[in-house]
């Protein structure tokens, strides 16, 4: 039975290197959006803060503060609504997940700048 549901799984993943997002990085994410008959793209930029999952099952979540609020959106990685993510600047993070940045406001929940080797 996990060898069909492997094979499915695998069959469903984006073959793009989407995966190479990792927590602390700022990213742009490209998602379709329908309207009526028409698509249009939008983009939700943040702070990575989270990745569940395995498989085509991978998920990530994306923080972000506008107009004093915060936001937060879980994205499928390998989902066919999202076009494509552009990763901004990366940070320096000791933790697997940051949730803590939840609680803080200003220049305090700003991540370390992290030069990335590709």
């Amino acid at each position: 039975m996990s060898k069909i549901i492997d094979k499915i799984s695998k069959e469903n993943e984006k073959k793009e290197k989407i995966s190479s997002v990792t927590i602390g990085d700022t990213v742009k994410v490209h998602t379709k959006i329908r309207e009526g008959d028409k698509d249009r793209v939008q983009i939700f930029a943040g702070t990575v803060i989270a990745k569940k999952g395995r498989g085509s099952a991978k998920t990530f979540t994306v923080r972000r503060v506008s107009y004093g609020v915060g936001m937060e959106r879980v994205f499928p990685l390998h989902s066919p609504q999202i076009v494509r993510v552009d990763i901004e600047k990366s940070a320096r993070v000791r933790r697997a997940k940051l949730y803590f940045l939840r609680e803080l406001t200003g220049k305090k929940a700003r991540l370390t700048r992290r030069i990335r080797a590709n």
